[in-house]
């Protein structure tokens, strides 16, 4: 395991683990950190929600990633309960609903994970954040990007 938080590595492993996460029908791999703790996914980062409660890694062993801090940000600014911290696989396998972030994708649901299945994915957590992140990216837009 190296240090995902430095964009100067190879990311061989990472992409093995999507190799093998297409091979097994999904379209990214779940990854863990070296203490078998959830870590990321292998191009994103990674979210999920149980009774409305927001969990997600310690960030240690995930990307340095700038859309992650946003959805961390906004949860704590809407009074969307989050805990940050290590967690085991079998605490996500309890999850009512997931999502992840990227840059590319924004605030993304996940549809299964493993055997668990999100029939009403997004869930309304999730679509809850999306909509705030759509919300802060116009602002954004319409306040800092005017010429």
């Amino acid at each position: 395991m190296f240090d995902m938080r430095i964009n100067s590595h190879s990311r061989l492993n990472l992409i093995i683990a999507l190799l093998e996460a297409i091979k097994a029908g999904a379209d990214e791999a779940l990854m863990l950190d070296p203490y078998d703790h959830v870590s990321s996914c292998n191009a994103t980062n990674f979210f999920w929600v149980r009774r409305g409660v927001v969990y997600t890694s310690s960030g240690a062993f995930c990307f340095n990633g700038i859309t992650r801090d946003h959805v961390i940000a906004l949860c704590r600014r809407h009074a969307v309960e989050i805990h940050i911290s290590d967690f085991a696989l079998a605490h996500v396998h309890g999850a009512d609903e997931a999502f992840v972030t990227g840059t590319t994708g924004a605030v993304a649901s996940v549809r299964r994970i493993d055997e668990t299945i999100f029939a009403d994915a997004p869930g309304p957590v999730t679509t809850r954040l999306a909509g705030l992140y759509a919300n802060l990216k116009d602002h954004y837009a319409a306040t800092r990007l005017r010429p």
